[in-house]
This record gives C-alpha cells, sequence and structure tokens, in this order.
C-alpha cells in the first residue's frame, strides 16, 4: 500500500469523521454541563464512574483502572479528583486490606449533583447525535453508536 492508495484514503477519512463526531458531541455535552451543573465532561465522567463501583468483590476501583475509565492519565486522573475533593463532591480513604492503596468514593453532594446532571448528559448527547446525523459524512457514525446499545440500560430519549 502507498500513501495515495484509495483503501488508505478512505480509512484515514473515516477516522476523521468518527474524530469530528466525537468531538462535536463531547463540546455539546460539555457547554450543557458547565452551563447547567458547573461540571465539565471529564469531571461527570468521573463521577459517574466511581458511582458505580460497589462493596463486593472487586467493586472499588484503583487510581489506574479509574483513569482508564474516564481516558486520562493516572497524574490527570488525580488532579482531577483532587479538584472535585476541594469541592466536596469526592472522598478518599484508605484500602481496609492493603494500607498502601487509596480508594476514592462519590461525597453525598456529588452524587446529588450526579443525579441532577445525568438528564442534562443524556439530552445534550440526544441532541448532538441528531445535530450530528444531518452531517451526510457523519451520519453512517452516528447510527452505528445508536445501534451499539449491548449494556445500554434504556434507549435515549428523542
Amino acid at each position: 500500500m502507498t500513501a495515495t492508495d484509495p483503501a488508505l484514503t478512505a480509512l484515514a477519512d473515516s477516522w476523521c469523521a468518527l474524530s469530528l463526531l466525537h468531538g462535536r458531541i463531547e463540546s455539546h455535552i460539555e457547554r450543557a454541563l458547565q452551563a447547567g451543573h458547573d461540571l465539565s465532561v471529564r469531571e461527570y465522567s468521573l463521577l459517574d464512574v466511581l458511582s458505580r463501583q460497589h462493596d463486593g468483590e472487586g467493586g472499588h476501583l484503583q487510581m489506574k483502572q479509574v483513569a482508564d475509565a474516564v481516558v486520562l492519565s493516572q497524574s490527570a486522573t488525580t488532579r482531577l479528583v483532587t479538584r472535585l475533593e476541594e469541592r466536596g463532591l469526592l472522598a478518599r480513604y484508605l484500602c481496609p486490606t492493603d494500607r498502601r492503596g487509596i480508594y476514592t468514593d462519590v461525597s453525598e453532594a456529588g452524587l446529588d449533583l450526579l443525579a441532577a446532571a445525568r438528564p442534562t448528559n443524556a439530552a445534550a448527547l440526544r441532541e448532538a447525535l441528531d445535530l450530528a446525523a444531518a452531517d451526510p459524512q457523519l451520519a453512517p457514525f452516528v447510527k452505528a453508536v445508536e445501534e451499539t446499545r449491548s449494556g445500554v440500560p434504556e434507549p435515549l430519549p428523542r
């Protein structure tokens, strides 16, 4: 294959379109969360991931697992946790079985904020997907996202 190979060009174009869709969705959700709840997309994602922890086997996430889940580096995740902890939305504590481990839980204030922000996040996602679906370049990717519903408890409201 050469750099001008049509298959490579098509692949690159598709990757660019997918990246564009992601950027548009993230920006749309960011604006809605900031305006309605003073939360960034990353802060919302972190609260959401941490709120799903449980007391069972493997129920609490280590910082590396949290970083992977929110698609940030460990250092960026730690800074984000610190910011949310300073706002009273998270609390850290020592792992009861390994004193070297530190876990993070969402506080009651964090759970309340997350509950208030969830409908905003869902509505902004739906709006962003609807806007993107009108773009012929992005429509196939929107369709793919909408058809990939495994693990999603219920469809997003239209």
